[in-house]
């Protein structure tokens, strides 16, 4: 019992650890990393930079995938980008264990109490995040060290040594014993970064060899994609494939390294050797050996192990993303229907990232500008152009209720991600989208009214003389170029300036103004249907209430982007 008890409190202050020391990061660097996600290029070299430096920072792989993924949903993200950065996102978070080679277990303590006090009382966003991030390191080498003396103990009861023997990795079927292990281990405790805390807590106590150690990592890199897969549940056809493509990437390069497995360990410990003078394929604590040093090598060993692996493995897929990705897109076919990107909130079990996770809902309120420009578009087609066409009709109707049902998935994951912990001005952002969409929600609602009034003009068999018709093309034409405007530049993080926006409403108000002194002009001279006439001044104040909310577009991007 107290074994479990040690272990099992070591192990929520690491995980606990770790979610602090990731979610201070992310803050810290927050608009670093969104930079970054954003600009991924096709460049598969570049991609992968982007995953394994992002991962790096957030200390997590499910992290990063998830949020992959959830780009690729919403058709920010293409699938060969998002297979590279998955690729990177495994070589980063091989990073965890390098931070454990430092082997500072005796200060985690005190790292841990002091950035605690810097952390309540700092006024400043940034230090207050830095000093969590401090805080999290503090407790993952404190509870690395309660889970090496959980372990401890262990060597001395034979039922648990005699049930570590049954996947000892010296033969193949070991290994794959271990691999399994590894594998389940990591989809109970949802966490690779806690698996590898407790691999290491087992082997720097000597409780099991340097190669179970290292079957057990390989077992770990399966486990965790469960995360990513739990994620595109309910996803689009591209994001269960960008899901799959880290399964596959993961089982295949665990398949084939162990097949040489005695040969890598054998690398692995060579090079320990070289470096540090001891082989963690030989060294035991009985001969003698200072405990401190032999924890070091081991997890220097097991660091390396999971580096080695992960960097291998994305040098031999590396040049096959293309057919990488045909295979995918094989294994997954595309729907015989349309799909409509929908926002699904991310939040998996221990992983959550609300500062990467603002970029998808920021292409989500992107995606209903676009939704708005093409209802505009088909308005201006039907209303104008000509001819009527019931299919047009019937798709901007729908567009309209897509964005309503966007705008609600929007706000329940903002409102959601608002409660995690982030600085302010991250903050600040996440309910300026809360507000730009709704303006563009309530942008929809007006464009189907102007639709609806066409409608009725057609259904009352009325028709708008030729100088009305002109007037109504002529705003329609000015709003429809502000919300286009304002929308490309939300897209491009920056905002209209103030003369080129007053110009614009300006311009929209004097359009109304005018044709509504000329249309009271043709009712005093008795030529307009008054059906007609209510109608036409409805039309207006619609146009001009979209004028209104693309200014207040505008209006809310403001403090997050720049001025143009």
């Amino acid at each position: 019992m107290t074994i479990l008890m040690a272990v099992l409190g070591g192990l929520g202050i690491f995980m606990l650890g770790m979610k602090h020391m990731s979610e201070g990061m992310q803050a810290v660097a927050g608009n670093s990393l969104r930079r970054m996600i954003s600009l991924v290029t096709t460049n598969r070299v570049m991609a992968t930079a982007t995953g394994t430096a992002v991962t790096t920072l957030v200390q997590s792989s499910s992290v990063t995938t998830v949020i992959v993924v959830g780009l690729v949903n919403a058709g920010l993200m293409q699938l060969p980008q998002a297979i590279g950065v998955i690729f990177g996102a495994n070589i980063g978070t091989t990073i965890t264990g390098w931070i454990l080679v430092l082997n500072i277990g005796k200060y985690g303590l005190p790292m841990l109490g002091s950035a605690a006090l810097v952390y309540l009382f700092a006024r400043r966003d940034r230090t207050r995040f830095i000093a969590m991030s401090v805080m999290g390191m503090g407790m993952v080498f404190f509870g690395l060290e309660l889970m090496k003396n959980g372990f401890a103990p262990i060597k001395d009861l034979p039922v648990f040594m005699d049930a570590f023997q049954w996947f000892q990795a010296d033969s193949y079927v070991g290994i794959y014993k271990a691999v399994l292990v590894g594998c389940v281990l990591t989809l109970i405790v949802q966490s690779s970064s806690a698996t590898l805390g407790i691999t290491i807590g087992l082997a720097a106590t000597g409780v099991i060899p340097f190669q179970t150690a290292a079957a057990l990592i390989l077992g770990e890199n399966i486990g965790t994609t469960i995360t990513v897969v739990l994620a595109s549940v309910g996803a689009g056809t591209n994001a269960k494939r960008a899901a799959y493509g880290h399964v596959l990437f993961n089982c295949i390069g665990v398949l084939w390294i162990t097949l040489l497995f005695p040969w890598y360990v054998k690398l692995v410990a060579a090079t320990v050797v070289l470096v540090n003078g001891a082989d963690p394929l030989t060294m035991t604590l009985e001969s003698g050996m200072d405990p401190i040093a032999f924890a070091t090598i081991i997890t220097s060993a097991i660091a390396l192990t999971h580096s080695g692996f992960n960097v291998v493995n994305t040098l031999v897929f590396l040049p096959f993303v293309q057919n990488f990705t045909r295979l995918l897109e094989w294994m997954v076919p595309d729907p015989r229907a349309k799909e409509i990107a929908r926002l699904r909130r991310i939040d998996t079990g221990t992983v959550s990232s609300p500062v990467l996770g603002l970029e998808q809902s920021r292409g989500e309120v992107i995606q209903m500008g676009q939704g708005v420009n093409k209802m505009m578009d088909w308005i201006r087609q039907l209303g104008f152009n000509g001819p009527w066409d019931e299919l047009v009709v019937r798709k901007t109707f729908h567009r309209e209720e897509v964005l309503d049902n966007v705008q609600r998935e929007v706000v329940a994951f903002l409102t959601a991600t608002l409660d995690s912990t982030m600085p302010q001005m991250v903050a600040e952002e996440g309910r300026q989208q809360l507000r730009i969409a709704h303006e563009y929600e309530s942008a929809s609602d007006r464009a189907a009214s102007i639709l609806r009034s066409f409608s009725e003009l057609r259904s009352q068999r009325l028709e708008l003389g030729a100088e009305q018709r002109e007037e109504l093309q002529r705003l329609h034409d000015a709003v429809a170029t502000l919300v286009v405007e304002v929308s490309r530049a939300f897209e491009q993080r920056r905002v209209m300036n103030s003369a080129d926006l007053r110009a614009h409403a300006e311009t929209i108000a004097r359009l109304v103004r005018e044709s509504r002194e000329s249309q009271l002009q043709r009712m005093i001279d008795g030529a307009v249907d008054p059906g007609l006439s209510l109608i036409f001044t409805g039309l207006l104040t619609d146009y001009r209430r979209i004028g209104s909310h693309a200014r207040n577009i505008n209006d809310a991007a403001t403090g997050v982007a720049s001025v143009e």
